[in-house]
């Protein structure tokens, strides 16, 4: 199988002010791209491992050793940037709706606290890599960090929403002034997209909805 880098659902231009066109462009079809390009180079040669992405980053520790590192470099990025596009969107709320808003003040103590959280969680990590909600085994919701391309489904957890703190996702437009990223990133959430997540974790204990939207 070749995998291929997802249409958005939306222009480049389309999360502005919050999100530059010129960053998404280069996010997209730069560095995405190229994740996905790499991945089908490395795996051309082996067949047996061109799975579902989601199938062979749960399986990444049986890759071959001689693969293995590109392979979990190139898939995670593949993954973790698919599941990245799905959460964005232009008409964004300001807070969740519905079961997610009770589950997540359940979980964090109210919302408010959840998203004090997750920001302290993005401006603490240290280089590359990425900020999740994710769950865990019992329906707990955590707020779990990897570094570089690392995903938490790897690691048994199945996420709710991310965001990248690669320099690539914010350079262009902020500089090293991450926290002002992170302030957009709270305007383009795509609330909708992950309480529809949520429900499917509920009640099948997984959801791989990023790959057939």
């Amino acid at each position: 199988m070749q995998y291929v880098l997802p249409n958005l659902q939306f222009s480049y231009a389309a999360l502005e002010p919050w999100i530059d066109s010129l960053t998404m462009k280069v996010h997209h079809n730069g560095h995405h791209k190229a994740y996905v390009d790499k991945l089908n180079k490395t795996l051309a040669d082996h067949p047996k491992w061109q799975l579902p992405i989601d199938v062979l980053i749960s399986q990444i520790d049986r890759v071959p050793k001689e693969i293995r590192a590109d392979v979990k470099n190139n898939a995670g990025g593949h993954a973790n940037h698919t599941l990245f596009w799905t959460i964005l969107t232009p008409k964004s709320q300001q807070l969740a709706s519905g079961n997610l808003t009770a589950a997540i003040a359940s979980n964090f103590g109210s919302f408010e606290a959840f998203r004090e959280q997750f920001s302290e969680a993005a401006l603490d990590h240290f280089s590359n890599g990425w900020v999740w909600l994710a769950v865990d085994a019992n329906r707990r919701m955590i707020i779990h960090t990897t570094k570089d391309h690392d995903t938490p489904i790897s690691e048994g957890l199945q996420p709710l929403l991310v965001l990248d703190i690669w320099e690539h996702a914010y350079y262009l437009k902020h500089q090293n002034r991450r926290a002002e990223y992170l302030f957009n990133f709270w305007h383009v959430l795509n609330w909708d997209e992950i309480e529809k997540r949520w429900d499917q974790i509920k009640t099948w204990g997984h959801t791989n909805r990023e790959w057939q939207i």
